[in-house]
């Protein structure tokens, strides 16, 4: 199978170095920066440089790239690529993009949508690893146009990776659970870290708490701005639920109601508890 991996970041590196570890050998690379090619290269995770004769006769394309270059390339490439050619992105959100694309691909192309939960606060494939997807959730939306031969495909390849567990969701619930669990989780850590007062030897006083919490502040912010406004409505129902569960604790530790409080505190120990079920 010949596999071409657009974007060769911590994501797209990460695809090839675990494809490659899977048994996969024919995998081509493709990125504007011709230093990440040639690291990528010398690495031994990419057969060589995409060209476009490598890209029109891909079984099977990796789109690793931010979300509004999806439908460029779908707009550039799609009706030259390979009857029976599958692609599959790695993108965080799907509603901002999801119906142009299968509005404008050719039948003969089958798009199906995923997204591995799992990435790095890094960029560039100098941050990349084939371990990053062990034990890791697998996301992929799938649409009317798929063939279900694809589906399976994308979600063996997933395993082979190392991801522990594939979910098959509608794109509007991918959107809503993604704001959710990890937009949301992104905007806390960012005004979280923002909130401290300049000047502060904060870091001789943290704990693996406030370390654990603010870990994720270390943004790309090309990217992270592009998935939260690509994704607005649903990340802001995500932060006013937020709030609203705050403005409580608030409340509770305002009014000295340590009753209260402990009742936050055993419903969210149990909930938490429920997650790793």
């Amino acid at each position: 199978m010949k596999i071409v991996i657009v974007g060769l970041g911590v994501i797209g590196g990460s695809f090839a170095m675990a494809l490659k570890k899977a048994g996969y050998d024919e995998i081509y690379g493709i990125d504007t920066n011709e230093e990440t090619l040639q690291k990528a290269k010398r690495m031994g995770i990419i057969k060589g440089a995409g060209t476009t004769d490598e890209l029109y006769e891909a079984d099977l394309i990796i789109l690793a790239l931010y979300p509004r270059l999806i439908k460029t390339f779908i707009m550039n490439h799609g009706h030259r690529l390979k009857p029976g050619c599958v692609i599959t992105d790695a993108t965080g959100i799907k509603g901002m993009f999801i119906d142009d694309i299968l509005e404008m691909l050719p039948s003969e192309v089958d798009f199906v949508f995923g997204h591995p939960m799992a990435g790095r606060e890094k960029k560039g494939i100098d941050f990349a690893s084939d371990q990053v997807f062990m034990g890791a959730n697998y996301l992929i939306t799938p649409t009317k146009k798929n063939q279900e031969k694809n589906i399976a495909l994308i979600e063996q390849l997933a395993y082979e990776m190392g991801f522990k567990k594939v979910r098959k969701i509608s794109p509007a619930c991918h959107d809503e659970m993604i704001g959710f669990t990890s937009q949301l989780p992104h905007a806390i850590a960012v005004a979280l870290i923002n909130s401290d007062e300049e000047g502060r030897d904060t870091g001789s006083f943290i704990g693996d708490s406030y370390r654990e919490l603010t870990r994720i502040a270390n943004m790309n912010e090309d990217l992270w701005s592009e998935l939260f406004l690509g994704n607005k409505d649903n990340l802001l129902k995500a932060i006013n639920n937020f709030e609203l569960e705050l403005d409580l604790i608030k409340k509770a530790i305002h009014d000295y109601d340590a009753e209260t409080l402990k009742q936050y505190f055993r419903k969210s120990t149990k909930r938490r508890e429920r997650l790793d079920v």
